[in-house]
């Protein structure tokens, strides 16, 4: 189980958090973007709300509960 504000950047943390349906709060830098469930993920990117966020440039923090 992930902690509420720990960060995931792991294939298997993107994994987990997808079969799951554990929401995800994507930042840019320290600017909150969106939150919601991951459809899909991969090498250099991760979908969220039908948007697709570059791994590189957005962080991405476990929110169980939400």
């Amino acid at each position: 189980m992930y902690m509420n504000g720990q960060m995931i950047y792991e294939d298997r943390h993107f994994l987990d958090h997808m079969s799951s349906q554990v929401p995800v709060q994507i930042y840019y830098g320290q600017r909150h973007s969106d939150i919601g469930l991951i459809e899909y993920y991969g090498k250099e990117f991760v979908q969220v709300n039908n948007i697709f966020y570059n791994r590189r440039q957005f962080t991405f923090v476990s929110r169980p509960g939400y």
